[in-house]
């Protein structure tokens, strides 16, 4: 029963967001001045990204199987001056297939946007795969591209060549009885040199707790970082991707009523390969078991992929690229998790379709794909 009225009020939320951002919405698009239209430029946006993610991992103690299938519609207008500076207004509502409802969850998205050489910088409500993308799967596990895909805070980055150094903010949670506070502070970066790069990722979350616990709860902080070292011979060769990196992690997590940093550490390597559409993805981990709260407090406090508390884990995605350009990526992945002395199966299907109007001085790059001579 508080299960069924919990949904029931998800629902009413989301409602009363898609209603408040559909009045807002129509307003930002007839009540502007005519006046300012005309000095700008008018912007939009208009993506469609599907998803499907079976994972079948019966008997593991470190991950569950699922069936995680829906479509997000995300469309945005905006307005853009001066080449450099852009702010746009839409909502991502997204289904799930099955579900009897036509919507079930509606992020808002509100953004100022600058992107001036060799500065980017985001404020607002934005999508995550704007920023975030390159984050491992140690940081962020697929469900959260599929069921968090806004963030609302801050970024910036500089970016010069292929060399780049981010900040950013997420704000996940206002504290309330219902709700615990909580939010990310993260940063990242690369530095190339020929053939070989070195890059880092980190981040910390703060997780406290409920407005007035009935019980008393501890404030927790969860850090993790990786620092690596690879070699990118992609450009040398026929292949789209064909590197290599290895490096160290380190997780810090705490709960300040112990005021004990627990600092798990490892090993996690990478392997990248791809040729005209096919495509592996090799990920190994060896090391202390991650997420040390995990038993208490769950997916709440870790956003990584809960598989890292294993002291010892595998995964290979075999990929076909079916499609990919600027506006159009299909792709199938069949993937192998091992770990706990067994091997474990995930399938994922994706199609993503992203449209816009911006200018752009980068050709939409021509992929060759082995069927290219088959129809």
């Amino acid at each position: 029963m508080k299960t069924m009225k919990t949904m029931k009020r998800a629902v009413r939320i989301a409602y009363c967001n898609y209603s408040l951002f559909h009045h807002f919405f129509i307003f930002f698009i007839f009540f502007i001045p005519p006046t300012l239209l005309s000095s700008q430029e008018l912007l939009w946006k208009a993506g469609v990204h599907a998803f499907f993610d079976n994972t079948e991992f019966a008997n593991a103690s470190v991950q569950s199987s699922q069936t995680m299938a829906g479509v997000h519609l995300s469309p945005e207008i905006g307005l853009g001056w001066q080449e450099k500076h852009r702010i746009y207004v839409g909502f991502d509502a997204m289904h799930e297939y099955g579900s009897p409802q036509t919507v079930d969850y509606v992020d808002p998205i509100l953004y100022y946007e600058f992107s001036g050489h060799p500065f980017t910088f985001y404020m607002g409500a934005f999508p995550r795969q704007l920023v975030l993308d390159k984050y491992p799967r140690m940081f962020f596990q697929d469900s959260i591209r599929n069921y968090r895909p806004i963030i609302n805070g801050l970024f910036w980055e500089y970016q010069r060549k292929e060399n780049s150094l981010n900040i950013w903010l997420d704000w996940t949670g206002r504290q309330s009885r219902e709700r615990h506070e909580a939010f990310f502070m993260g940063w990242s970066g690369r530095y190339n040199w020929s053939l070989f790069y070195a890059q880092h990722f980190g981040y910390m979350f703060h997780f406290a707790s409920l407005k007035d616990p009935v019980v008393s709860e501890a404030v927790h902080d969860n850090g993790l970082v990786w620092t690596s070292l690879g070699i990118d011979l992609a450009p040398q060769t026929a292949f789209k991707k064909l590197e290599a990196n290895m490096g160290w992690s380190v997780g810090l997590d705490r709960n300040r009523d112990e005021n004990v940093w627990h600092t798990p550490q490892g090993f996690l390597s990478e392997v990248k390969i791809e040729y005209r559409g096919l495509g592996l993805f090799n990920t190994y981990y060896k090391g202390k078991s991650q997420q040390t709260f995990y038993n208490t407090y769950g997916n709440s406090l870790y956003w990584g992929d809960p598989v890292y508390r294993s002291k010892e884990y595998n995964r290979s995605d075999f990929y076909i690229q079916f499609l990919k350009t600027k506006s159009v990526e299909l792709k199938f992945t069949y993937t192998l998790h091992c770990t706990e002395r067994q091997i474990f199966h995930e399938q994922a299907f994706y199609a993503v379709i992203d449209l816009n109007n911006l200018k752009t001085k980068r050709p939409d790059k021509k992929d060759k794909y082995l069927w290219d001579n088959w129809f």
